[in-house]
């Protein structure tokens, strides 16, 4: 029983305060099993072989003092000599034999643990839990091995000397160099944890922050096929759902994004070897490999596990969650969570933004893929295949690969941006790459072929979730500015957002909200096709765009709820971004002309001499040409703001030419259901038509408030197209007509005891009408994104 008590300790048995015998990774285990299994969690059981056994085992074999001796022939070591010096210490380990005693302990738990499982022999993963691990800036995450699906006593002894002996892999001893470790005061404890039969299902990563920005209202979870080593390698490009927590456990629907991945390969039980590879039919490929339901219990996990860790640590402890789903028992299960190592330890607000941009972006694109970090940066490409050739990295260099894992950690150092064909935003080239503080872009496909071997490369990651790789040195300027020292005028400083996946880092500006989110960006990049072809596939012939409309909606029932659901969680992703801040929405705005290039566009619209002042905005929306996707479009808005509990959000009608029109717009909006219930989104209007402006006390009984569109309040004020570059030189928001139409639907507005904004362009490209409208008293500016803080550090200085 003494043995026992030192070798082995069932998870039930430990908590966090057990690292110094169990690692960090069981301890974490025991902790959740013992505190978390009544909130709902299930952890796979299992038990550590302790510390203890770790050295006992060296020392019944004398194995110290040689190992001791290989480390202190030389105070400082080369990458050929750690690899030699590990491949020496790694072959003591596992040449020699496992004392009896040993033996006898595992062999008893494991025929335990299979018992409990009521089976003969069961299967079981064994992992490495390092006695440093997951400390406070040692993060020992993939340093040692992992082997899965090992099943009977033989087969379990030679994966735990095998467990064993990766202390002294050469990343894990390079590691220790870095990190100023002593090689021989560090223990491997080894889990050995029930098998969940996610070979079956599926597995993944969760984190309970926006590993990019830091966002911490959003879980995002990753998920593949198959056993979960392929996301955590970065072996595929796993499905992305992100999970807002304030309406988490509201009861309403809170998935604000949900990617489908590419999920090329899945590992799972082999014959002749315990795991293998295999490919994934097509079918499946383009499906989710989670459902809704799963997605929300496992934030609801992810939220619970933070919650609980945030006690413990008396502050808030972001969470890295594996995590994996039983095929057979159709069950989810925590198989993992340790703090997130990049924002978990760096908890001070800074009050220092710091903004990439690039100046010019003409150059070719070479590759795109997800990105990692905010940054932008110069260098030169090097493409290599294996963590041997980091002879060919000089530091500064821009890496190209197929995908990493923790071999290339040195490599990876000397980077200053990292470029990977397979992998997700959870991969190990994406946690490294946060955790050294340099950009990646994952997951681009093809990036090994399409940039050359030595070419000098810009990588730009600063432009949201989508990074760019452009051939050349491009210009790229940095911007920091200090928060704490901006002043604020009285009115409301608002931002325009045109894509959404660039909501998580501007939603730390220091505004008040958004004052255009525009619903045909939406459509463009998310939906891709127009709307009516989802609506009338009947009216198109080409049997090419058919099947591209398949494709699109392939995870969906039916065409109208891809279109719905899609535009629903883009708000969505936008409203959470800056909830509870309010966040408007435009009414899709595109032209007759815009709407021909959508997928399937040249099937549902009309030839038109003047698109700028042809069917759009109010007009499209009651037309048998178009209502029926105006209904689909309040449909995802009533979704977003009743279903998904995002009551931030706000909605505006453009172009609206006559009270007539307004009137029908807002019946059918009515029609929807969106303005139901106690609760419900103001109705805003533009006001870029001078019938506006003359007419601003009959359109106040119809509207919440009022926006101003600069660009088309020009247009139509002085009868300039503004797409023309001929009268280029005529188009002028600072002509004294327009300005004169400015301060009269200000001064209507207000008269009228409606709130007023701008979103329009004048202000952020005319300091002197942005000051003009904050002495007429308007009520908020709206800026483009790279001029908000231009205009708040100019104002500052007043």
């Amino acid at each position: 029983k003494g043995n026992r008590m030192n070798f082995i300790r069932a998870f039930e048995e430990v908590t966090l305060k057990d690292i110094p015998l169990v690692g960090g990774k069981t301890a974490s285990l025991g902790q959740m099993i013992n505190d978390l299994s009544k909130k709902g969690i299930t952890v796979p059981t299992g038990f550590a072989v302790t510390a203890d056994a770790y050295w006992f085992h060296l020392n019944k074999n004398n194995l110290l003092t040689e190992i001791k001796n290989l480390f202190s022939s030389k105070k400082t070591l080369s990458l050929k000599e750690v690899q030699s010096i590990g491949k020496k210490v790694r072959k003591l380990i596992t040449d020699s034999p496992l004392p009896e005693d040993l033996v006898k302990e595992i062999t008893v738990s494991y025929q335990d643990l299979c018992t409990k499982k009521n089976k003969k022999s069961c299967s079981v993963a064994v992992r490495s839990s390092a006695t440093a691990e997951d400390l406070p800036g040692a993060s020992f995450a993939g340093q040692q091995e992992t082997y899965l699906n090992i099943e009977g006593v033989p087969a379990l002894l030679k994966a735990y000397k095998d467990c064993l002996a990766s202390l002294f892999t050469d990343r894990a001893i390079m590691y220790r160099i870095e990190k100023d470790f002593d090689h021989t005061k560090i223990a491997l404890s080894v889990a050995v944890q029930y098998m969940v039969r996610s070979d079956v299902a599926s597995a993944g990563v969760m984190f309970t922050v926006d590993t990019e920005t830091g966002f911490k209202d959003s879980i995002v979870i990753t998920s593949s096929y198959g056993l979960g080593e392929t996301v955590v390698k970065g072996e595929v490009i796993p499905d992305e759902f992100h999970v807002f927590k304030k309406t988490l456990l509201t009861g309403h629907d809170p998935i604000i994004k949900a990617q489908c991945g590419q999920k090329a390969i899945k590992r799972v039980y082999g014959k002749r070897a315990p795991v293998i590879v295999q490919k994934v039919d097509k079918e499946e490929r383009e499906v989710f490999s989670l459902t809704d339901e799963e997605v929300v219990e496992l934030a609801r996990y992810g939220q619970i596990i933070e919650d609980h860790y945030s006690q413990l640590h008396g502050a808030w402890s972001p969470m890295d969650i594996e995590w994996a789903k039983d095929g057979i028992e159709n069950k989810l299960y925590i198989v993992q969570a340790r703090l997130e190592t990049v924002h978990g330890n760096h908890q001070k607000t800074s009050h220092e933004l710091v903004t990439y941009k690039i100046t010019e972006k003409k150059a070719k694109i070479l590759a795109k893929g997800q990105s990692i970090g905010q940054q932008a940066v110069v260098g030169r490409a090097i493409v290599i295949h294996s963590p041997a050739d980091i002879n060919q990295v000089k530091d500064g260099d821009i890496v190209v690969t197929q995908m990493t894992d923790p071999d290339w950690v040195p490599i990876m150092k000397k980077a200053s941006a990292i470029i990977t064909d397979s992998g997700g935003r959870t991969c190990h080239a994406a946690i490294v790459s946060r955790e050294l503080g340099i950009s990646a872009i994952v997951g681009t496909h093809n990036g090994t072929k399409t940039i050359k071997n030595g070419s000098m490369i810009t990588v730009d990651c600063s432009s949201g979730m989508q990074g760019i790789v452009y051939e050349g040195a491009l210009e790229i300027s940095v911007k920091k500015t200090q928060l704490k020292d901006l002043k604020r005028p009285k009115a409301k400083i608002l931002v325009n957002i045109a894509a959404p996946d660039r909501a998580y880092s501007l939603s730390q500006l220091p505004v008040d909200g958004v004052g255009l989110a525009r619903l045909e960006f939406i459509i463009t990049n998310t939906i891709q096709a127009h709307p009516m072809a989802f609506l009338q596939p009947e009216k198109i012939s080409d049997k090419r765009i058919l099947k591209a409309l398949q494709t699109l909606t392939a995870n969906y029932e039916t065409p109208e709820d891809f279109f719905v659901d899609k535009v629903a969680r883009a708000v969505g992703f936008i409203a959470a971004a800056f909830y509870p801040r309010p966040v408007l929405v435009r009414f899709s705005d595109f032209k007759s002309n815009e709407y021909r290039n959508l997928l399937g566009g040249k099937y549902f619209e009309p030839q038109e001499e003047n698109p700028m002042i042809g069917l759009r905005g109010a007009s499209r929306y009651y037309n048998p040409l178009y209502a029926p996707a105006f209904a689909l479009e309040c449909e995802a808005m009533r979704y977003a703001y009743h279903e998904m509990g995002l009551d931030n959000i706000q909605v505006m009608i453009p172009f609206v030419r006559t009270t007539t029109e307004a009137e029908k717009c807002l019946a059918l909006i009515k029609d929807s259901g969106l303005l139901d219930g106690q609760k419900k989104p103001k109705v805003y209007m533009m006001c870029e038509i001078p019938s506006n402006v003359l007419l601003i006390d009959k359109f106040s009984n119809y509207f919440d408030g009022f926006s101003i569109g600069s660009n088309d309040l020009t247009q139509t004020t002085l009868s300039v197209d503004r797409d023309s570059g001929i009268l280029s030189n005529i188009f002028d928001e600072r002509d004294p007509a327009v300005v004169m139409m400015l301060e009269a639907a200000i001064k209507g507005a207000q008269k009228a005891g409606k709130p007023i904004g701008i979103c329009g362009q004048a202000p952020s490209d005319y300091p002197e009408i942005a000051q003009f409208l904050l002495d007429l008293g308007i009520d908020s500016l709206s800026f483009n994104a790279d001029s908000v803080l231009p205009f708040l550090v100019e104002y500052s200085k007043k």
